[in-house]
């Protein structure tokens, strides 16, 4: 991934996928908050600005990352009602 980060914008996606990622655990996994603030801490840990690939796990956002923990690989076939989260999720932000 080319793409250069300014360290104020990575924290701030940074940041933001993780308190998304831990609702949607919570939510629709049925994580306990520590759980799932751990959990999203895991699936989006910091990285340092030389790494070559910093970043590449935003390329989708924490909804799709969530459903796949959750439901595995088959959830837009076997939960398209998931497929796009809900406006609650879309309100995080």
């Amino acid at each position: 991934m080319d793409r250069q980060w300014h360290e104020g914008e990575y924290l701030g996606c940074l940041w933001g996928e993780r308190r998304r990622f831990a609702w949607v655990m919570r939510r629709y996994g049925g994580l306990a908050q520590v759980e799932a603030e751990s959990s999203a801490l895991r699936r989006y840990p910091y990285e340092q600005s030389d790494e070559p690939y910093r970043g590449l796990i935003l390329h989708d956002e924490a909804w799709h990352w969530a459903m796949l923990r959750i439901h595995g690989e088959g959830y837009p076939q076997e939960h398209p009602e998931l497929v796009e989260p809900p406006a609650e999720y879309r309100e995080l932000d």
